[in-house]
């Protein structure tokens, strides 16, 4: 116990937090009074990491910017420091909830100050913070989010087609055979690094009844936690829990909404074809289904009932490394 000269017991200041707005160019960073701006490069990222460890920060919290956020938070992690990467949502609320409509990237990165303040005292604060993927769960994830780019030019392609006039379908066929074969190499590639890295946890996941090689690649990539959180808590990652929405004495339904975004894509796309996987199903989405099927949301409840019921299994499987 830390007793000071009269007795009492002296109360120990919390350690400062930072907020960093994240750029292309540049990182503007706040703690305590200070604001600072750093170049969104490796020099600058090392000099913020320094000043950052003088300072004696706890915790950074960035909101994620399409990537360009994530060079940073690994160099900040590496130098021993707690990063949280925040959903700009969640950053944009928070702002709103404390009163600050205007936005800068000063301020920005102040309001991620104030939030990082809040997610520092939080019960469940290890929830929040970022980890960094090994070199080769990196690796798989660049895959997979290359072959997600790759389906969305090809579909912006195909839609073209419809509409195409003759002189232009010959460019546009030229271009979706490109896109197949680029597609069939980063199959290949994947399965490759799947069976050189990620054996145990591929044949795991592919135990679960519905589970296809494209939902195993992503849920490897995207989901690093499974077989770390309870069944509750990895269902709401996924984006398939059921969310209250009572007041007083009424009493909502629950709707399943939220959720990482990379795993929420294939929930859907799985729900919406009866649990088959996207390999051999072609995948709907809520809309199409909604317009076009009159038990639509009936059979989508179903369809995440059973995702919500599928995502607890594999996560108990993985945990338990597939005894069950």
């Amino acid at each position: 116990m830390n007793v000071n000269s009269q007795g009492r017991e002296a109360v120990t200041a919390p350690r400062a937090n930072a907020g960093i707005d994240v750029s292309k160019d540049w990182l503007d960073v706040a703690f305590g009074s200070r604001s600072e701006r750093f170049a969104n490069d490796a020099a600058g990222m090392e000099s913020l990491a320094v000043l950052l460890r003088q300072e004696g920060i706890d915790l950074v919290v960035l909101e994620a910017s399409g990537g360009y956020e994530a060079a940073a938070a690994a160099a900040l992690q590496a130098a021993g420091m707690a990063v949280a990467v925040v959903n700009p949502r969640q950053a944009r609320d928070f702002a709103k909830s404390v009163g600050v409509l205007a936005k800068t990237d000063k301020v920005d990165a102040r309001v991620l100050r104030a939030f990082a303040d809040v997610i520092a005292r939080h019960e469940k604060r290890s929830h929040f913070l970022h980890a960094v993927p090994d070199e080769q769960r990196a690796h798989l994830q660049a895959l997979v989010i290359r072959r997600r780019q790759l389906l969305e030019m090809r579909k912006a392609e195909a839609n073209r087609m419809g509409m195409a006039h003759k002189a232009a379908r010959k460019s546009l066929n030229k271009v979706i055979l490109f896109l197949d074969k680029q597609l069939a190499e980063i199959d290949r590639d994947l399965d490759q690094h799947m069976r050189e890295h990620f054996r145990d946890l591929s044949k795991l996941l592919s135990s679960a009844k519905g589970i296809g090689p494209v939902t195993t690649t992503t849920l490897a990539a995207a989901l690093p936690e499974l077989g770390r959180l309870d069944r509750r808590a990895i269902a709401s990652l996924v984006g398939v829990a059921p969310l209250a929405c009572d007041s007083g004495k009424r009493r909502g339904g629950r709707h399943v909404w939220g959720g990482r975004a990379t795993t929420n894509t294939v929930a859907v796309h799985r729900s919406a074809n009866g649990l088959s996987d996207p390999v051999t199903a072609s995948a709907r989405t809520y809309t199409d289904i909604r317009t076009h099927e009159p038990n639509s949301r009936i059979f989508r409840s179903q369809g995440i009932g059973r995702l919500r019921i599928t995502s607890s299994r594999i996560s108990i499987l993985v945990r338990k490394g597939g005894d069950e």
